[in-house]
């Protein structure tokens, strides 16, 4: 078992032998946008966008070159990686080793709404497969909603 700064021990067998770590929400009040970008930054992250994403929002495989962090605000939503899948909620913090692929899905009728970061506070992205729901597709379709700028 590893330990958890949240209180919350959790395996090191499986998807979390590949560096991947979740940080679940371990207060009874529900998260507020600041107490998730806290989290983040303890955690010695960057945020570099507040992101939604739609109902049914998938993203195609990719990797990042950094380790990324997201802090979930409001909604679910599953990443799935090699080892299997791995769903966060409101409150959760999830980091992903730089270089892991994954893909990325809304499985329900509501909208997800994250912190994304970075330990720099730079975005950067590794292309894989057909680069369906890039930050930049989104946009030009005009159903991203974040502070990200492509320019």
């Amino acid at each position: 078992m590893t330990f958890n700064p949240f209180g919350v021990s959790m395996s090191s067998h499986g998807i979390f032998s590949t560096g991947i770590s979740v940080h679940k929400w371990p207060h009874k009040e529900p998260p507020t946008e600041e107490s998730v970008r806290a989290e983040m930054e303890r955690h010695g992250f960057k945020v570099y966008d507040l992101q939604t994403v739609p109902p049914w929002f998938e993203r195609s495989r990719h990797a990042h070159d950094y380790a990324e962090i997201r802090g979930a605000v409001e909604g679910v939503i599953t990443f799935h990686f090699d080892g299997g899948p791995v769903t966060i909620e409101a409150g959760d913090i999830l980091i992903i080793p730089g270089g892991m692929a994954h893909e990325v899905k809304v499985h329900n009728d509501r909208p997800f709404r994250a912190y994304k970061g970075s330990e720099s506070g730079e975005r950067s992205v590794t292309e894989h497969g057909d680069g369906k729901g890039r930050m930049e597709e989104l946009q030009s379709e005009g159903t991203y909603k974040g502070s990200y700028s492509a320019s």
